[in-house]
């Protein structure tokens, strides 16, 4: 005798599949972030122990720097190709170009103090780790948010180059660095309900994979922001002692 299921016994069953489906891509996507965190990581410190490579490392900053607001535009592209190699060419070339841009900043405080690099990289983490989280649980729409969020960055982008070329201020690159790390706790928060709306149960493989790595794409590059950052502050306020 076949089984006689209620509607709601259904609904029921349909919301746990779908639960656990978001889930599994939640955790594929944060994985990978992971990874590109790690992978990072190594670059960075591998060529913050050289000073050879640090040297001309430094002398293709702007190179890096031109490179990876190039990357920010054409790397989702690149993601949601048909081809997984491309679209995985994308994401570590990304994390490769930030692994070699933040290298001799970091290489500086490694040299000067430590401890430092550590602080900004848990502090880091637990911001990252506290935003993502209320992005993830809060039934509020943050939608609305993304043209704001997209005119701010561009704003802090000019802020820093200004000061940079101009004003060359410490105090100033301290005010835009705790903007900056104030921003995109919220930018987190915005991209992690973004990626968990772009689930869809029953994806194609290759559909799902390129939503996966572009969630670990948009949430890697708003970590490495909130570090490289939150490092910039504690460094001002370490040479202000």
């Amino acid at each position: 005798m076949a089984e006689l299921r209620y509607p709601s016994q259904q609904r029921a069953e349909t919301r746990a599949e779908i639960d656990q489906g978001l889930r599994s891509y939640m955790m594929g996507v944060y994985n990978y972030m992971a990874l590109g965190v790690a992978v990072t990581a190594i670059i960075t410190l591998a060529v913050a122990s050289s000073p050879a490579a640090l040297a001309a490392v430094y002398s293709l900053k702007w190179v890096f720097f031109i490179a990876l607001i190039g990357m920010g535009f054409l790397a989702p592209r690149m993601i949601f190709s048909s081809n997984a190699a491309v679209a995985h060419g994308a994401f570590w070339g990304y994390v490769g170009l930030w692994g070699l841009a933040i290298a001799p900043m970091v290489g500086t405080y490694l040299n000067l103090d430590a401890g430092i690099v550590y602080r900004a990289f848990l502090i880091s983490a637990a911001t990252f780790g506290a935003t993502s989280l209320a992005g993830y649980v809060t039934k509020r729409d943050l939608s609305g948010f993304g043209a704001f969020f997209m005119m701010a960055s561009i704003g802090i982008i000019i802020a820093m180059l200004v000061n940079v070329f101009f004003v060359q201020s410490s105090m100033m690159s301290l005010i835009t660095s705790v903007v900056t790390v104030l921003l995109f706790s919220g930018v987190t928060a915005y991209e992690t309900q973004q990626i968990k709306e772009m689930y869809v149960e029953g994806d194609a493989p290759g559909v799902a994979r390129g939503k996966s790595i572009f969630g670990a794409f948009m949430l890697y590059g708003s970590f490495i922001t909130l570090f490289v950052h939150i490092l910039n502050i504690l460094g001002i306020m370490r040479s202000s002692d």
